[in-house]
């Protein structure tokens, strides 16, 4: 009789519990099954969850706002590496603006400017150059060259290597110069100088910076004003030193 009062007494002490396990059990399935909170990932796990895969492609795309539609990323946002064609149908945006121009290094230019040469007048700094092209002389004569002033005297230096092919005198231009470069695409004029170096002839080979005259107003000149008239020309086939295709002294000395 002892013994199945201490039996029973047993059995009663745990019913409460098994109960309660039970009922946990029971509501820890139907929170799943509903929709509970979820553990939270981190790490690896985290990005390989579909969510995590979809919420990376949508940061590279933009930004998902509160109504899930897809608005642009900041304009000081790093550039994505996305394929452009599906960037651009997904998030449109305005046609960049046109590059600013750049000066063509190719051609005639490109040429002069490899030759690096000098301002043929000596102790003039290349900043203190200013383009005289498109002026006009003499009414409407477009003016072709650059004037470069300087005083009375002061040495003119030939602007590159080359060939000096003519000394001429002219009403124009006074005491001129025609040097060819030694591949003979081009000719310098040098023009309204006082005088010619003591050493120059036609046919002489000349250094780049070498003396080869000296500032005046020969010619056309106001003499009041010395300065060289210095211009460029592209020789044609025939190299004829008194014709070509003028180009700006400016784009090449600045």
């Amino acid at each position: 009789m002892t013994r199945r009062r201490r039996r029973f007494f047993r059995d009663d002490l745990l019913a409460p519990w098994i109960s309660l396990v039970v009922i946990g059990g029971l509501w820890a399935l139907g929170a799943s099954l509903l929709g509970g909170p979820k553990p939270v990932l981190s790490g690896a796990a985290a990005r390989g969850t579909p969510k995590a895969v979809e919420a990376a492609a949508a940061e590279r795309r933009g930004t998902a706002g509160s109504s899930g539609t897809l608005t642009p990323p900041r304009a000081d946002a790093p550039a994505a590496n996305t394929d452009a064609t599906a960037a651009r149908a997904e998030t449109p945006v305005d046609d960049p603006p046109e590059a600013a121009p750049v000066m063509d290094a190719g051609g005639d230019i490109g040429e002069l400017l490899r030759k690096r040469l000098l301002v043929p007048v000596s102790g003039i700094e290349p900043s203190k150059l200013v383009s005289t092209f498109n002026d006009t002389r003499g009414g409407a004569r477009r003016h072709e060259a650059m004037d470069i002033l300087a005083p009375r005297g002061t040495p003119v230096v030939a602007t590159g290597d080359g060939r000096i092919v003519k000394l001429f005198t002219s009403a124009a231009g006074g005491l001129t110069i025609y040097q060819f470069d030694p591949e003979e695409h081009f000719s310098y004029y040098y023009a309204h100088l006082d005088r010619y170096a003591a050493d120059v002839k036609e046919g002489d080979e000349v250094l780049r910076g070498q003396t080869i005259g000296y500032v005046g107003t020969t010619g056309n000149a106001p003499p009041g004003t010395p300065h060289l008239h210095f211009a460029i020309f592209k020789l044609a086939s025939d190299k004829k030193w008194w014709e070509g295709l003028p180009l700006d002294p400016f784009d090449v000395l600045r």
